[in-house]
């Protein structure tokens, strides 16, 4: 009998993508083990239990204020007039005795209304102020503004007309 001898020749670049492939497989493996025991740990465990028995969501109770009404220091809700009322009678208790008078109008839809970054309400408004400058802001109710300047003599009444205009397109067209 003779023995013949069988010679491979493997090639570098072959051994590499073998060795690659191996070291791939076991890092694979090794992490679908560990989420499987982590998947196993989470339906077994106490904390799993745990969640089932939540207790639902406790609401605390404030203490009332004097008119009955929840209190609480978070929540701000307001028991006096609206702010729009508020800034008109300040304007009207400065006026004084020069006090003149604007009559607001808002081209072409009615619109809120800020005198000096404070909001006074809707036009058509009548508006009695002190002598002065005032700048006047408006906003419709499709987004339009307008503003405008007012200097206001003693005993003085005009009309203001805002014209609103559009910040964005109302119609927005493709051209080819």
């Amino acid at each position: 009998m003779t023995s013949s001898r069988v010679r491979v020749a493997v090639r570098p670049s072959v051994l590499s993508a073998v060795i690659a492939m191996t070291l791939l497989w076991v890092i694979f493996a090794a992490a679908a083990h560990a989420q499987a025991v982590a998947e196993t740990a989470g339906t077994t465990s106490v904390s799993a239990a745990a969640t089932n028995s939540v207790k639902p969501v406790q609401i605390p109770k404030f203490p009332a204020s004097a008119n009955g009404a929840a209190a609480s220091q978070h929540l701000i809700v307001s028991s006096g007039p609206p702010p729009q009322e508020t800034n008109v009678r300040e304007f009207l208790a400065g006026a004084g005795r020069d006090a003149g008078k604007v009559l607001l109008r808002a081209a072409p839809v009615a619109a809120d209304v800020w005198v000096n970054g404070k909001i006074i309400g809707k036009t058509p408004m009548l508006l009695v102020l002190a002598p002065g400058k005032y700048q006047v802001e408006m906003r419709g109710a499709k987004g339009e503004t307008g503003q405008s300047i007012v200097d206001l003599l003693p005993h003085e009444t005009r009309e203001l007309t805002v014209k609103l205009r559009q910040l964005y397109p109302g119609r927005v067209t493709v051209q080819r």
